[in-house]
């Protein structure tokens, strides 16, 4: 099948795959002037302290080189340049331009100055064995091509290198799953609407989130991209897992 005619999902529906960067992009382009105020919002503020356990997970120590990925507004891009030092390098990188500015304008103001990098994950343009970790937070399930970038994360990596995955989940308990499914499908696109005038990407960012493999599946394809010692831990009933893997 030629790679025009291949399709992917796009929250619940299906999409060529060359659309989806696209119509992903459009989302953040909308949400990133609010994009903060709506994760305290949509959270009750427990994203802060997911992120929190995500950077004791990454470990970053003084002196390394740390490639931080779908970094957004740099909830995890400022606390990983602080760990690295200044003997170490923090490199924020974003797809999404709008996204990117508000995370640079953030280490600024927090007078933080480090390399910010617009690249696609699918396509890293960085060498080979560059950083000792890399870390994404709530950006992998807005990626085409999963596997192609899990792969591109293994190879910027040294050895013994690891990656630091957090991203929404699929809950451990049914009911809980219920409870969370109405919150999403009812209260996250109307508090969209009030607070960020857009019902329909905070409806797109539910979907997506349920579209994303569970933690055994997402577990088995770190695998498949030569990860070892994957590992991951639930938060929050399993809305959120975060996922660990080490380059060999």
């Amino acid at each position: 099948m030629a790679d025009d005619e291949r399709t992917t999902h796009f929250g619940f529906d299906e999409v060529p795959e060359g659309e989806k960067r696209d119509r992903v992009g459009e989302v953040f382009h909308s949400v990133a002037p609010r994009y903060d105020v709506m994760n305290d919002l949509m959270s009750g503020g427990m994203h802060r302290l997911w992120k929190r356990f995500t950077l004791l997970r990454a470990g970053v120590r003084p002196g390394e080189r740390v490639l931080d990925l779908a970094t957004g507004t740099g909830d995890l891009a400022a606390p990983l340049a602080r760990g690295v030092g200044e003997r170490g390098q923090l490199v924020a990188s974003d797809i999404n331009a709008s996204m990117l500015a508000r995370g640079r304008d953030r280490l600024l103001d927090e007078g933080l100055i480090v390399p910010v990098v617009q690249a696609d994950a699918q396509r890293l343009p960085f060498a080979a064995r560059a950083f000792h970790c890399v870390t994404i937070g709530f950006g992998l399930r807005n990626v085409t091509d999963q596997a192609l970038a899990l792969a591109e994360m293994h190879r910027v990596l040294r050895p013994g290198g690891r990656v630091v995955i957090l991203e929404f989940s699929r809950p451990a308990s049914a009911w809980f799953q219920r409870l969370y499914d109405a919150y999403s499908f009812n209260v996250l696109p109307r508090l969209g609407e009030w607070v960020a005038g857009d019902a329909a990407s905070y409806r797109y960012l539910a979907e997506s989130i349920r579209m994303h493999p569970d933690q055994p599946t997402l577990a088995a394809m770190m695998e498949a991209a030569g990860l070892v010692r994957v590992t991951w831990h639930n938060l929050t009933h399993g809305v959120v897992a975060v996922h660990t893997g080490y380059r060999p």
